[in-house]
């Protein structure tokens, strides 16, 4: 998830559009509604939009979708405003050229020395008789020892060919889906709808660290004396709220039929480049010094590395799991760490969600996933939106993404809690995940991945919009089993 995964959209821009048809009201869950179906070749104009697995394929698109399509190819960096990309097709496509060259080169070689070892031993054998033949199989040889060399040539030639084909492909972005708003930035972004009615109290709502102190519930000095910037203690009763809505989350996924996970919190390298761009990297994950070991950002990185290198059979599909971590992010970048509150940190926890299907449902699964969300934070009496993203906001392995924003009493306005995200084949393709189809054939799945929610950022939203009056904090019913019964938190201060 974005949010989830690389933190970069949180703190929308007030630009984003407000063009929402009429509010929902609260009670009951979301309706799946009827979802549009993936690209089709009829829709895009592109020759292959479903590529068979290739073992050389880890980069987000398939060099023979790129052959085949280079046009699309461009328009799509165009509409993800990555115009200095363009240039990237043309030194691609002469590179793929170039290696194909040196393969079949190197192929008609491996075939003449097979050809040629088998004449020499066949004139050693007539030079017993005939010692002129011995003559001839000395040149032979030669020729054997001539071709080695080239072929060694080659094989140099064609290992750096990929290597070099393969950094410039992962820089090539997924084509996204053309029901995606053609943007820049996240400006540009459009409001889909809004659920719930956007609360203006009578009252002025403190800022959400002001509120935690009341109940004696966050201590951010203690946290800057032993970490730094960007750390926290929850204490009391907001400690336990932190808990009930992760616990809450987690039985909530698990009545929609996910299967309940507990992922490891550090991942290898391969996984890391196997479910996000360098760019994402970089910018948020943290590597544990001399080991090739990474703290994850968000559980869906390690949850989607599960399957690495696995053909999975088609029955076993869908793949829905549901897992709790702990986060980790550097938070580098324009945002940064907010060092009065909880918005954007270094460390936080998470319910995730994350779908592994045949390309055909993604789609369905997609808009499932949203709604999810939207239910969830429904539950919690939270009014909540859904944005849906601009083709220049999408992170360069995503078909299609939106985010879930809260409402925030406070500043009177929407702020991102949620993200979900189609990732068409590019994870499956980069992590080699394969499917075994009926035919017996392997095919690439699609993957997705949304956000359940994100303590303490969602802290935010659920005290801001439980606050009374007097200081006290509502608990919606959905939360009193795990806050022991309790129907209002009553502060301290």
């Amino acid at each position: 998830s974005n949010w989830a995964a690389c933190g970069r959209r949180a703190g929308r821009s007030a630009k984003a559009r407000m063009t929402a048809p009429r509010a929902r009201g609260r009670a009951g869950p979301v309706s799946h509604r009827a979802a549009p179906q993936p690209p089709s070749p009829a829709r895009t104009g592109i020759k292959n939009t479903q590529v068979t697995y290739n073992r050389r394929n880890t980069t987000v698109l398939d060099i023979k979708f790129i052959r085949e399509n280079p046009d699309a190819v461009r328009e799509n960096m165009k509409k993800k405003f990555q115009e200095e990309k363009i240039p990237l097709v043309d030194r691609i496509l002469a590179l793929d050229e170039e290696n194909r060259r040196s393969i079949t080169e190197a192929s008609e070689l491996r075939s003449q020395r097979n050809a040629l070892s088998k004449q020499v031993g066949m004139l050693m054998g007539q030079a017993k008789k005939d010692p002129a033949k011995l003559e001839e199989a000395e040149r032979v040889k030669e020729q054997v020892k001539a071709n080695a060399r080239r072929l060694a040539e080659l094989e140099q030639k064609e290992a750096e060919l990929e290597a070099e084909l393969h950094r410039l492909m992962l820089l090539i972005p997924n084509i996204i889906d053309p029901s995606v708003p053609i943007g820049p930035d996240d400006s540009a972004n459009v409001e889909v709808e809004r659920f719930g009615e956007p609360s203006a109290p009578g009252f002025e709502v403190p800022y959400h660290t002001e509120i935690m102190e009341r109940f004696d519930g966050i201590d951010m000095d203690a946290a800057g004396r032993v970490s730094g910037n960007g750390f926290y203690y929850l204490m009391g009763d907001i400690a336990r709220l932190h808990e009930a809505v992760l616990a809450y989350a987690r039985d909530f996924m698990i009545d929609k039929g996910f299967t309940f996970c507990i992922p490891p919190f550090m991942i290898h390298r391969n996984v890391v480049e196997g479910v996000m761009s360098q760019t994402e990297m970089d910018a948020m994950m943290y590597k544990v010094e001399g080991e090739d070991l990474y703290l994850i950002g968000t559980s869906e990185h390690s949850m989607i590395g599960k399957f690495i290198d696995q053909i999975l059979p088609e029955a076993s599909l869908p793949q829905t799991l549901t897992s709790y971590s702990p986060c980790f992010r550097k938070e580098k970048g324009a945002h940064g760490i907010e060092e009065r509150g909880v918005y954007r940190i270094h460390q936080f926890e998470k319910q995730e969600m994350i779908v592994v299907c045949k390309p055909e449902e993604s789609m369905d699964w997609y808009h499932k996933m949203w709604q999810y969300s939207v239910e969830f934070f429904r539950a919690l009496d939270i009014p909540v939106r859904q944005l849906e993203c601009c083709s220049g906001d999408l992170a360069d392995l995503k078909v299609k993404s939106c985010d879930i924003e809260a409402w925030s009493p406070r500043q009177g306005r929407y702020f991102e809690v949620c993200s979900c995200s189609n990732l068409g084949d590019a994870q499956a393709r980069r992590l080699k995940i394969r499917v075994k189809g009926e035919n017996g054939k392997n095919y690439l799945p699609h993957t997705l991945n949304n956000t359940v929610v994100a303590p303490p950022r969602m802290l935010i939203a659920f005290l801001e919009n439980n606050l009374q009056e007097d200081g006290s904090v509502k608990v919606p019913e959905a939360l009193r089993p795990y806050m022991g019964g309790k129907s209002v938190l009553i502060p301290k201060h």
